[in-house]
């Protein structure tokens, strides 16, 4: 087992076989290594010589050069902070300086991001100017080598953001030592003559570390899309010649969406490898480009995994993966008893069968979070990792997710959790997508709200039919039916393509897409009016405070 990234790159100096593709050009892993070469000098110049963090913030699209970076940081033993592109002002500002990087290194195109930023990083260079292309020619004759420090497996490689889909991103770390051993480990069987097809952001784990470290280990080839483009990925994936490619959140819903082509069966696609798609959206998938997909559960930490077998119930997350151990614990750390359903399928003890995913005895695994001590302080208890996510388990040991654990809503004293309610919802013909949260009622606790993307226009969505088909549903709650529901054609999504649910949260009622209340009657159009009405009983309960339109 090779330590390191740089070990793992400097197996591939002399390898002559293709390595990277983008737009029309592609270098072969000996270019790669000699280029990132040139840029890991270019680091080790960049170096702050006032004892500052060696923590270079790349804000970049997925070009060549973030790549190379990535390479050049294996090499030279800097630390690379991916920094999302889709952050502004104040937000990204917080990213940067919270990760005292002293170094930006940028593209023209994000240049105007960083003006009047308060960013603290004292040089910033964007590639492809003067400036940039001086730093790199001042080193053209670098050898390929590492540092001693790119060969310690405890320096960090890595600071990876969280997605913050369900509150502030978090940065975790990831030593070099961690990302050699997850690109090796990896259950994705890939082989020289794979062509594995990225198009996820790069400062995220997910293309790093399902993708790209997976060529590396086995010299295959890796397929680099600027952005993510849901109507270039079938063109992409032919003219790449693709085999594999990976995706994250509702990225595959965007793919689906676009008009079916003849020609999308025409591809060389084996399999693909991503989180949180439906079971509604790998079936049409496979269906349309006769691809089968392979799903499991993670995270950017590192601590636990949940692998989908061919056994495994339709929804169901699947069973902890081999030397990964993970319980279902309850608050006070007690394991949760199985679900257990009625004839009608509801679930008869939501309350003590749902808990949080504990991965047991992982606490070691877990490398923290970058100059937040409180953050990583709750993820621990003992040798334990906590999650932050809901699950349970049904009499047979499946997992079954069961949303985050700020996704648990209290209705008139009954608490239950969002994702089963979004699976039901989902199975309505006319919703793509159901995003389930909890809103303020005007008297105590929540009222559940759904935000459903639809599949045609908002306008023709039929209520009536929607209000019907909820109350033919045998397994959803009797306070799980949404008091409110917006309709839209596109929910608000993180870079990640993961839903953006503290956005939905803030927006409450308000907003540009029509929202509906539940009545006795079905639902009615949620009005001007109305919400005045709604603000006036807040205020009769003094529960103003919570109202956020």
């Amino acid at each position: 087992m090779i330590s390191t990234l740089a070990g793992l790159l400097l197996a591939r100096a002399d390898d002559d076989g293709p390595a990277l593709l983008f737009e029309d050009a592609t270098w072969s892993w000996r270019e790669l290594l000699r280029e990132a070469a040139v840029r890991s000098a270019a680091l080790q110049e960049l170096r702050p010589a006032d004892g500052r963090p060696w923590h270079v913030g790349v804000l970049m699209d997925n070009t060549p050069d973030y790549l190379l970076l990535v390479a050049a940081a294996g090499l030279s033993g800097a630390t690379v902070v991916g920094i999302n592109p889709t952050r502004r002002g104040a937000e990204l500002a917080a990213d940067v300086r919270s990760t005292d990087c002293a170094v930006i290194l940028t593209e023209p195109d994000h240049l105007p991001l960083l003006e009047g930023v308060d960013h603290g990083a004292g040089t910033v260079l964007a590639a492809g100017t003067p400036a940039y292309d001086d730093l790199l020619r001042r080193h053209a004759d670098a050898p390929v080598a590492a540092t001693p420090e790119a060969l310690d497996p405890a320096s960090v490689l890595l600071l990876l953001f969280t997605s913050g889909s369900t509150g502030a991103p978090k940065a975790v770390i990831c030593t070099t030592g961690r990302f050699a051993l997850l690109c090796q480990v990896t259950p994705l069987q890939l082989t020289r003559d794979d062509v594995a097809y990225n198009a996820m952001p790069m400062f995220h784990g997910n293309a790093l570390m399902a993708s790209w470290g997976p060529c590396l280990v086995h010299g295959a080839t890796f397929a680099l899309r600027r952005r993510f483009s849901a109507s270039g990925f079938a063109d992409d994936v032919r003219r790449f010649g693709a085999t594999y490619f990976n995706y994250v959140g509702r990225s595959l819903s965007y793919v689906l969406a676009q008009p079916e082509r003849p020609e999308e069966r025409d591809n060389r696609l084996r399999t693909g490898f991503g989180t949180e798609a439906s079971a509604r959206d790998r079936e049409e998938f496979e269906r349309r480009f006769g691809c089968p997909l392979v799903e499991s559960y993670g995270s950017s930490e590192g601590t636990c995994s949940i692998r989908r077998t061919p056994e495994t119930p339709e929804g169901a997350l699947g069973l902890a993966a081999e030397g990964t151990p993970v319980e279902i614990m309850a608050p006070d750390g007690t394991p949760c008893p199985p679900a257990r359903f009625a004839d009608d399928g509801r679930m008869l003890n939501p309350e003590e069968a749902i808990g949080e995913i504990v991965a047991t005895g992982a606490a070691g695994r877990f490398e923290g979070y970058y100059g937040n001590p409180d953050a990583t302080a709750e993820k621990i208890r003992g040798e334990d990792y906590w999650s932050g996510d809901l699950a349970y388990r049904d009499a047979e040991g499946w997992i079954w997710f069961a949303g985050r654990s700020a996704d648990w809503l209290r209705v008139d004293s009954e608490n239950f959790a969002a994702a089963p309610v979004e699976r039901i919802l989902s199975r309505h013909p006319g919703v793509a997508v159901a995003a389930v949260y909890a809103v303020p009622d005007p008297r105590t606790g929540d009222r559940v709200m759904a935000t459903l993307q639809v599949t045609g226009s908002p306008a023709d969505f039929d209520l009536v039919g929607f209000a019907g088909f909820l109350d033919d549903q045998p397994d959803l709650g009797t306070k799980w039916a949404p008091s409110l529901v917006r309709l839209t054609r596109d929910l608000p999504v993180t870079a990640t393509r993961k839903v953006d649910k503290p956005t939905l949260k803030r927006l409450q009622w308000g907003g540009a897409d029509p929202v509906f209340e539940r009545t006795a009657d079905g639902y009615r159009p949620l009005t001007a009016d109305r919400a005045e009405e709604l603000r006036a009983e807040f205020a009769r309960h003094r529960r103003t405070a919570l109202l956020t339109t």
